[in-house]
């Protein structure tokens, strides 16, 4: 397979945007393995691309098992050697009209063991591959609900977890910078998605056009920063 052909792994990639992900960047040829851990659904949505002629493959994972992330990663490195673009899209959002002062406990840890903690697990494993080839682009799945310069109230474990992941962001760009791996995050915006509902202001296909952006950045492109709406923006 040659090196221009990308493979893609997309996580949380059954519906919304992780669907719709998936299917913007097999569009160019590239091999997306897409990943969730609701498997029956997932090969379903599978299905539906290929029946467009796009080059996708089901691989279950769980990001909130380490033991499910390894073997998606033996997987990947058995079956195609390299990664070269991580989306990290799954997550959670459980908290909704709940305020900071009441939040319980095991929701905010629920939702960082996914939202947060999940992706830095993920991409723990999948940069040693992505360095072997001196190749990689990452993207985190932030949120505009995580961005400090927009901090509000509400959405308590939701803005924590985002806050959190670009955190995880900005260290691992800073530890492989260098090795031709860029890493950065991003907010797609209010999208018509099952987390989003039915009253949001874009469409997935607008919301996934970041991910895309950043999944294709030429070599000399930025790493550690923060996006929308293909713009970089304040943390």
């Amino acid at each position: 397979m040659e090196k221009s052909h990308k493979i893609v792994l997309v996580s949380g990639a059954k519906k919304g945007l992780g669907f719709e992900i998936s299917k913007q960047l097999a569009r160019p040829g590239a091999t997306v393995i897409m990943t969730d851990r609701d498997e029956p659904n997932s090969k379903k949505a599978v299905e539906t691309l290929k029946n467009k002629g796009l080059d996708v493959v089901f691989f279950p994972m769980d990001i909130t098992d380490l033991g499910s992330i390894r073997r998606a990663r033996e997987f990947v490195e058995k079956e195609f050697g390299r990664l070269d673009v991580l989306i990290n899209n799954a997550g959670i959002f459980i908290d909704d009209k709940i305020s900071g002062l009441e939040v319980d406990a095991e929701t905010v840890l629920k939702t960082f063991k996914t939202n947060t903690l999940g992706h830095l697990l993920v991409s723990q494993s999948f940069i040693p591959l992505m360095k072997k080839n001196r190749y990689g682009r990452i993207v985190n799945m932030s949120s505009g609900l995580g961005t400090l310069d927009e901090m509000g109230g509400g959405y308590p474990s939701y803005r924590i977890s985002k806050t959190a992941l670009n955190a995880v962001t900005r260290i691992l760009a800073a530890e492989t910078k260098g090795t031709g791996i860029l890493i950065n995050s991003m907010c797609p915006g209010w999208c018509r998605t099952d987390m989003g509902g039915l009253l949001a202001d874009r469409s997935p296909e607008k919301g996934a056009e970041t991910a895309v952006y950043l999944a294709t950045l030429p070599d000399n492109g930025p790493t550690g920063s923060y996006f929308r709406d293909k713009k970089q923006i304040r943390w």
